[in-house]
């Protein structure tokens, strides 16, 4: 079920479409007639984990909620007052039980579907592939090389396809559900980094 907001969170009277001048020019946005509240609608960041053990294998886990089959990244949703990196080793902690030894930045992209920003971090783990210890919200997982794991053209799968890249395979997609597109997108992959954008100039390195 897809939720709304409708309702001004200052004095609850309900929200409009009202075009009003922002700092990009005239904006249309839910806003409230009475008090001028307006709901942004702002994307929540979302942190995913390509979680790699020793022996180079990537850790795929089931969501309760998804069909059989079906196996994604560890994800979820970032705390208040915690920062990106701390709140991906607190996720990979509480939904596998392993604890990161190290991380890096993978990529960041949109999921506008979900509206959402995904933040996506290469975790190495301790720990042997058996100490798994799926929280609640997985049902189960599985390691795979990047030679076997198949990409999903959507979300979180770009960034499992950017590891694979960095591991020097080429990535392989296909559908997450069936009867879903299994090809990539050509705006979304490759990842293009923002040095790699046009618009943008490299800043020389501060001496």
């Amino acid at each position: 079920m897809a939720y709304e907001t409708r309702y001004c969170s200052h004095c609850a009277n309900p929200l409009r479409w009202i075009t009003a001048a922002e700092d990009g020019g005239d904006v249309a946005r839910l806003r409230c007639p009475a008090c001028g509240w307006t709901h942004w609608g702002n994307p929540t960041p979302v942190l995913a984990a390509v979680v790699e053990g020793d022996d180079g294998r990537v850790l795929l886990a089931r969501n309760a909620q998804w069909q059989e089959g079906v196996f994604g990244l560890i994800t979820g949703f970032m705390e208040a007052g915690e920062s990106p990196e701390a709140g991906v080793c607190r996720e990979v902690l509480e939904e596998t039980g392993l604890r990161a030894k190290s991380l890096r930045l993978l990529c960041c992209s949109e999921f506008l579907r979900m509206n959402q920003v995904l933040i996506a971090y290469h975790v190495r783990v301790d720990g042997l592939p058996g100490d798994v210890r799926l929280s609640p919200e997985l049902l189960e997982y599985r390691w795979q090389t990047p030679e076997e794991s198949l990409c999903w053209p959507a979300g979180t799968g770009y960034a499992l396809a950017e590891w694979i890249k960095q591991k020097g395979v080429e990535p392989r997609f296909g559908a997450f559900r069936p009867g879903q597109n299994p090809e990539p997108d050509p705006q979304k992959w490759p990842v293009r980094y923002w040095d790699q954008d046009p618009r943008f100039v490299v800043a020389p390195q501060l001496g």
